[in-house]
This record gives structure tokens, sequence and C-alpha cells, in this order.
């Protein structure tokens, strides 16, 4: 009897552990398979907020992804902000800081562009930034708050949240805003103390 409670007691102890780390881990809902893709593992840590962990997929967009781990590398991101923020849409960051010039332009892989890009814009899910010029994305990129679907085949999709989707929440549900754009000021703006590829 004494070993049946004592089972009973461990298999209690791994659900509860179970179910407190399952909050933590977070997938987007990208609906494609990734099996046989060139991965990447980043992490992005926001002062004040915390880390979000994203796994970033050089063979949907090869060409995003090699310049996101270029600046990251580089250190271009640290110290940078987040901003442009519109609860329930998307956070926007990585604009260069004062004084620094804007790293060269690069291809916008999406399908409005002539490239395929099945990535969906979902709950999580990183993509770049632009103007009206399907090739004018450089640095600046966007974390996707709630699914956006009108975004996808215009935007370059390249990645997605594998843990800290709570301080994606977080930051979208807290940092005021100005106006119905998401413009920050700039005391509000959330500061990118760095972003560092964890797994090439």
């Amino acid at each position: 009897m004494k070993k049946i409670l004592a089972l009973a007691m461990i298999t209690l102890l791994c659900l509860a552990c179970l179910c407190s780390c399952s909050g933590k881990k977070f997938n987007a809902n990208i609906g494609i398979d990734t099996t046989d893709h060139k991965l990447h593992d980043v992490e992005i840590v926001i002062e004040n907020y915390g880390t979000i962990t994203l796994t970033l997929d050089e063979t949907i967009a090869p060409i995003t992804v090699n310049n996101f781990i270029k600046l990251a590398n580089e250190g271009f991101y640290d110290g940078t902000v987040f901003h442009r923020i519109i609860e329930d849409f998307m956070m926007q960051g990585g604009a260069p800081k004062s004084g620094e010039s804007t790293p060269d332009t690069i291809k916008g892989e999406f399908a409005n562009n002539g490239i395929k890009n099945p990535l969906p814009h979902v709950r999580g899910v990183i993509s770049m930034a632009r103007t009206s010029v399907k090739d004018s994305a450089s640095s600046q990129f966007f974390i996707v708050h709630e699914d956006s679907p009108h975004l996808n085949g215009d935007y370059a999709a390249f990645g997605w949240v594998t843990s800290g989707i709570d301080v994606v929440d977080k930051i979208c549900e807290n940092t005021p805003v100005i106006d119905r754009n998401g413009t920050v000021l700039p005391a509000d703006r959330p500061v990118i103390t760095s972003i560092r590829v964890i797994t090439d």
C-alpha cells in the first residue's frame, strides 16, 4: 500500500511539474512541416520585461534570416527599441539608434514579390517591416501579437516565438501609445538589451 501511495505521489508531482512548465513554452501555429528546414534559435532580451526566444527558418527566408543574424552578431540591435506597438496586432522595433546609418535593404521574401513564403502571420510570428517599396526591408522587424492574415503574401515572415509569448503580451498590452498607429514616446519605448544567436 505504501508503495502504491508513493507511486501516486510521484505521478502527481510529475504531472504538476509538466503543467507548470507547459505555460512557459509557445509554438506559433504555423501549420507547415519544418522537419528538414535549416533553423536557428535566437534570444531577444528586453529591459524590464524578460526574454523572447524565437526559431528562425532559413529554408523559408534565407536572405532575411541571414541579414537578421548578421545584424544580431554585430551587436546592431543592442540598445534599439520597440517604437511602434499596436495591441492585438504587432510590436515593431529594430530601427537604427541615433547616429547610426540604416543597413542595406534586402529582397522582400514574400509571395507578392515573386518569392514563395508559406509562413503565415499568426500569433508569435516574426516578420520584416518595410515601406511601400517591396525590397525596402533592412533592420526593422515586428512580432505578431494576434493572428493577422491580411499581412500574408505582403511581408517576409521568417520565424516564430518558442518561449516568452507572455513578454510579447505584456509589451503590447501595457505600453502606452499616443495614436492609432501605435507610436510610442521615447521614454516609454521597451529597450532591446541584446539579440543573441543561440544555435547556428
